[in-house]
């Protein structure tokens, strides 16, 4: 063994006796860690990754479903977007009102190839 694993092991022997008198001193139990395999390996598989993945995913499908839908579908599922989106405002719903927006504006900007967002002009030229 080296002079410096001699150290290194010196060091930690010593500063576990420290912490076990610590423990002792406050009434300290140490635990296990409990955590699942998915935490484990968060170098590997982030959790943000797999949400991004499953996003591009339903978005992948969603793209699918709106290339088979007719040109009478998809105007009566942009209808029935925008009702849905005012029924949830005039009920205060403004986060499900905000997240229908978002599927209607994915929605035209998959069907006419534009962004959905309306670009109106208002008064004085500000938006």
């Amino acid at each position: 063994m080296t002079d410096c694993m001699e150290r290194a092991i010196g060091e930690t022997e010593r500063r576990r006796k420290k912490q076990i008198a610590h423990n002792l001193a406050h009434g300290i139990t140490p635990r296990s860690i409990v955590k699942q395999v998915r935490d484990l390996i968060d170098g590997v598989y982030s959790e943000k990754a797999g949400k991004e993945a499953d996003r591009l995913e339903r978005d992948a499908l969603q793209r699918a479903q709106v290339e088979d839908m007719s040109e009478k579908d998809i105007s009566r599922e942009i209808k029935r977007l925008e009702k849905l989106m005012m029924e949830h405002a005039r009920n205060l719903e403004f986060e499900k009102a905000a997240m229908v927006r978002d599927q209607l504006s994915i929605l035209k900007e998959q069907a006419f190839g534009a962004p959905g967002a309306d670009n109106v002009v208002g008064i004085g030229g500000k938006s």
